[in-house]
């Protein structure tokens, strides 16, 4: 009997496929990412994989919203079951209402009334279309890519140019894959007369937008941004920035003749390659190295030499969940405190903080310049979310200035230099002028010391000229106050305030609205961009009685800073945390804010919000 009618509820749905690492099922959940885009649907995905290479639970969810939310969101509409280890938990976890798919291989009924339980037979369907026994185990992924086009309304022209996109360079791959996707689709169509409640209907909410991952965007921008230097180690989530640099270097860093321009080097470990990263920059060179948490932890000590020594350099670092190997294929805000302060004695380094695809280009390519502007390293702190997910961007905005080399003398301007002193503050800015090697004249030769060492470079363990040395540096991060990207506001006037960084962004841009139609809380919003805080960041936190920060780890880290930059403001900031690993939702924001309003004694009098 057929199922009552209910109204459909349109683009406004997540569906989760849980298989197993190394079953090839990513370019089948790309492929339904990429074909619901391509209907004009804003749309997301979070891959969820094991740090092994193959053969444990990997879940992936793709969210579609006509308002354009792209946060990961808790609740699941339509779950596809595909591994034995996890089918009990996949199928108890979602919602009531929610459709559940599962290989009736694997499990051919549930007792939950409450959802609608579909056993298909998936290794069946692909026994029809697909004749070889080893690919099998691949392409059935490909016909719950069907079914669920057909369930959800996903239109399969679509699906096939998404394919025709995956397996541009395999034909014989790409007729498979359309066959599977297929005999899915007419399986849907004969057998299966639930609909979801779910329903995707086109749009035009993404036309001129492109799909991409931040590593890549980021690579993108270390190639805008000059970058001739790269220096790297592997480590889970930032290899791929690395090897899309190099095959970007390989392709437009080559003189007319064909011969590179660039050097890509694979080091022995993390220290190495900051090593080489600074030798690089010394040698007036744009270089970088990309990393993760354990890696930075490695390369204090360099990094606390280019500080004193101030010498440019950059560092991309894709954070993970740590302390030590952690879940190294999680997402988390867990290094904001040590990248601000790495090395030992008095450091403090320029951090910027991208929220998406565009800030991850832009940002990668601006830091370059900041790198040589202040003479010092600057991290760009992304995280696994954004460097390693497909996220919905417009195309990238062509650089029209020219790069900024910051105050590097040539032989002129040597000449010209009364009294050059590598260390010496002319312009009172912090910012001392510095020479390249091999620069003619003879005038700018000069000991590069990591030891004490006054204005003129010379060595000296003289208490006086440390201090200067020290208060000089503390000017040149005021200066950078003025050059790194600055916050961004969103609302004025109101007493409370979220204050949030980097990815968290998009929780917070849906928390907002839920906060606003749930509990009634109109709050202004505040997006840091960049360590060290513009100077209207304290303005913006003394305008407000209560303000939340939300972040991605454990110890509030971002709070910290703020702390001890204003202490006297410390009291009205709450934090707001996430750090399961998992990217940070809008109902954890919402639930923790409102329940904290609820216990706020200027709630509890009635006043205004």
């Amino acid at each position: 009997m057929p199922e009552p009618a209910q109204e459909p509820i349109v683009n406004r749905l997540s569906i989760q496929v849980a298989t197993v690492n190394g079953s090839g099922s990513q370019t089948a959940n790309n492929t339904l990412l990429r074909s619901i885009f391509q209907m004009g649907v804003p749309v997301s995905g979070k891959n969820l994989f094991p740090s092994n290479i193959a053969g444990l639970p990997t879940w992936f969810t793709i969210r579609a919203n006509a308002d354009g939310y792209i946060a990961r969101r808790r609740e699941i509409d339509v779950m596809v079951c595909m591994n034995p280890a996890t089918v009990e938990q996949d199928v108890m976890g979602v919602p009531p209402g929610a459709t559940v798919l599962c290989d009736d291989t694997i499990l051919k009924e549930h007792p939950r009334k409450d959802v609608t339980f579909l056993a298909l037979p998936f290794q069946a369907i692909v026994r029809d279309c697909c004749p070889k026994v080893d690919l099998r185990k691949l392409v059935v992924n490909m016909v719950y890519v069907g079914v669920l086009a057909e369930m959800l309304g996903i239109e399969v022209a679509e699906v096939e140019k998404a394919l025709q996109k995956a397996f541009r360079s395999k034909p014989k791959a790409l007729e498979l894959n359309q066959a599977a996707v297929l005999a899915g689709v007419k399986h849907a169509r004969e057998h299966v007369t639930h609909r979801p409640r779910f329903q995707v209907r086109r749009m035009d909410k993404t036309a001129g937008k492109v799909l991409v991952d931040g590593n890549t965007a980021c690579a993108v921008g270390a190639l805008f941004g000059g970058a001739t230097v790269l220096a790297w180690y592997p480590i889970t989530p930032s290899s791929s920035l690395a090897e899309a640099f190099n095959d970007l270097a390989d392709r437009y860093r080559r003189d007319a003749d064909g011969k590179a321009t660039f050097a890509v080097v694979q080091a022995e470990d993390e220290l190495a390659s900051i090593g080489m990263v600074v030798g690089a920059g010394w040698g007036g060179a744009r270089a970088f190295t990309t990393t993760s948490g354990p890696g930075i932890s490695l390369m204090a000590e360099f990094v606390g030499l280019a500080y004193y020594a101030e010498v440019p350099g950059v560092i991309m670092n894709v954070q993970r969940t740590g302390p030590s190997t952690g879940l190294p294929t999680r997402t988390m805000q867990g290094d904001v405190l040590k990248a601000a302060l790495l090395s030992h004695g008095d450091c403090k380094h320029p951090c910027l903080y991208p929220a998406d695809i565009g800030e991850a280009y832009e940002m990668a390519a601006q830091s370059f310049d900041l790198a040589e502007r202040l003479q010092t390293i600057v991290f760009v702190m992304t995280d696994l979310d954004l460097g390693m997910n497909l996220w919905m961007a417009d195309p990238w905005q062509y650089p029209t200035k020219a790069h900024d080399r910051g105050k590097v003398l040539d032989e002129a301007g040597l000449k010209a230099m009364k009294d050059w002193g590598r260390y010496k503050d002319v312009d009172g800015d912090g910012i001392p002028y510095r020479s390249l090697p091999g620069t003619p004249g003879g005038l700018g030769a000069y000991f590069t010391r990591g030891s004490g060492h006054d204005e003129h470079a010379r060595y000296t363990e003289d208490g006086g000229a440390y201090v200067r040395n020290m208060d000089r540096l503390a000017r040149k991060l005021d200066t950078a106050r003025g050059l790194v990207p600055a916050p961004v506001a969103d609302g004025k006037g109101r007493k409370v305030g979220i204050l949030a960084y980097g990815t968290t962004h998009h929780a917070v841009v849906e928390s907002r609205d839920q906060l606003r139609s749930e509990v009634g809380l109109e709050a202004d919003y505040l997006r840091l961009r960049a360590f060290p805080f513009h100077p209207s960041v304290r303005d913006w936190l003394a305008a407000h009685e209560r303000v939340y920060v939300v972040e991605q780890n454990r110890d509030a880290q971002m709070l910290q800073l703020l702390r001890m930059e204003w202490p006297e403001l410390a009291a009205r900031c709450i934090s707001v945390l996430h750090y399961d690993g998992l990217p940070v939702d809008a109902r954890s924001v919402t639930d923790q804010v409102a329940k904290h309003e609820k216990q706020s004694p200027a709630m509890a009098k009635g006043g205004a919000r």
